[in-house]
């Protein structure tokens, strides 16, 4: 079944795009903790992103985060079977080592495997304003 509202749709999508109306300041819509929250075993993902399916468990929110070794064992090869991350917002790197339900990955780092560097509290306002004091 494919859950399907017009309004509610193109809402959620502006919004996910940040440029949706929210009253808070410097909101980002959290693709990491909304995969552990709402999908926290990967299910869903796993269902529409085939060449993820050897991935287990809530890892297949953040498959550039596993090692090597638990990449190869999954039949993923980042760049070539799966691509690499364009962005990686400094927000998700709480939520990247998390279990659904907020407890950390048992095993703590999960391999040399890090995020490509970003600047650090650089909202897409900083990008897209004219001041840039920050």
């Amino acid at each position: 079944k494919v859950d399907y509202d017009v309004c509610s749709n193109y809402g959620n999508w502006l919004y996910s795009a940040g440029i949706g109306n929210d009253p808070r300041d410097n909101r980002k819509f959290n693709m990491i903790k909304q995969g552990l929250d709402y999908d926290g075993n990967g299910d869903y993902v796993r269902l529409w992103v085939p060449e993820l399916q050897g991935i287990k468990g809530a890892d297949i929110h953040t498959p550039w985060a596993l090692s090597s070794a638990a990449l190869s064992q999954a039949g993923v090869t980042l760049g070539e079977t799966y691509p690499q991350p364009v962005v990686t917002a400094p927000e998700w790197s709480r939520h990247i080592h998390q279990r659904p339900g907020g407890s950390p990955h048992p095993r703590g780092r999960r391999g040399p495997a890090q995020a490509p560097a970003q600047h650090k509290d650089r909202g897409i306002d900083f990008y897209f304003s004219r001041k840039k004091d920050a």
